[in-house]
């Protein structure tokens, strides 16, 4: 009978070293690697029957990298992430979503070796999990994105000095984000639609007449597009990544667009006054 064949990934080059050899000792063969690359290379190479991934290889969440290779190459395999937070919310929405299981470090090998057993004698067969694109995770969570870019705008020095209600900080935000989706469903996934850039201007032109200044634009777009990689990041297993990258690109490059939509309808709005005076005059 062939040893059950373990791909172990961390950073840590002394977990790399020992973790291999005490689970040798147990009847595994394993192989190591300590980076998301490494794995990767591992992954489309060799085939394995479980995998055991630190959740921060390199970079926080990288973890979940591997396991979606790991899943769409080799779907029977098990895996497991190591993670230094019991209560980590993206590591427990993994769980939920396509990651076997979950130890905490620092994880003592006994436990792991009796949860990799349970594991492989209770085996069934994986159901496969409907991949979503970038689009529908836009929409899905649009609210939570909008709520939480609310309490960044309170938060902040300058934004959180404005006084508007909650309904108005992200008043016109919601048309914005929604039409990106749209967008890149759409035939010309290039092109921002009509909508969107009608309620990017009024954004603008509402902006000006709460007391924002331009640098406040910005900033709230930064807020509102560091949040949507945050939801990225957490979904990140669910996701189709054969399409993920292009895109990540065209909604990066909507959302500036449309910034600077507010931004020249801001700037057009302020001077127009001085304009009109101007020929008055």
């Amino acid at each position: 009978m062939q040893p059950n064949r373990v791909l172990f990934v961390d950073d840590e080059a002394n977990l790399r070293l020992t973790f291999p050899l005490i689970l040798q000792a147990h009847g595994f063969e394993v192989r190591a690697a300590g980076t998301v690359a490494q794995a990767l290379l591992e992954i489309t190479t060799q085939t394995f029957d479980i995998l055991i991934s630190d959740l921060n290889v390199g970079e926080a969440g990288d973890g979940f990298t591997v396991v979606s290779a790991m899943r769409r190459t080799q779907p029977e395999c098990i895996n497991f992430i190591l993670t230094g937070f019991p209560a980590f919310e993206s590591a427990l929405a993994a769980i939920q979503k396509q990651v076997d299981d979950y130890l905490i470090k620092p994880a003592k090998v006994e436990e792991l070796v009796d949860l990799i057993q349970k594991k492989m004698q209770n085996k069934s067969p994986r159901r496969s999990t409907p991949l979503m694109r970038l689009s529908n995770l836009i929409r899905e969570t649009t609210g939570e994105v909008l709520e939480r870019t609310v309490r960044k705008m309170k938060s902040d020095a300058g934004i959180g000095r404005i006084q508007m209600d909650d309904r108005e900080r992200i008043d016109n935000l919601h048309i914005v984000l929604i039409e990106i989706a749209n967008q890149l469903d759409s035939q010309d996934p290039d092109e921002p639609t009509e909508l969107a850039i009608e309620s990017s201007r009024e954004h603008g032109e509402r902006r000006l007449a709460s007391g924002y200044d331009i640098s406040m634009l910005v900033t709230e777009t930064t807020i509102v597009d560091g949040l949507v990689y945050d939801i990225v990041r957490k979904h990140f297993l669910i996701l189709d990544t054969s399409n993920l990258i292009l895109d990540l690109k065209r909604y990066n490059h909507a959302l500036h667009f449309l910034l600077e939509q507010s931004i020249q309808a801001f700037w057009e709005q302020a001077i127009r006054p001085r304009s009109a005076d101007y020929r008055a005059g």
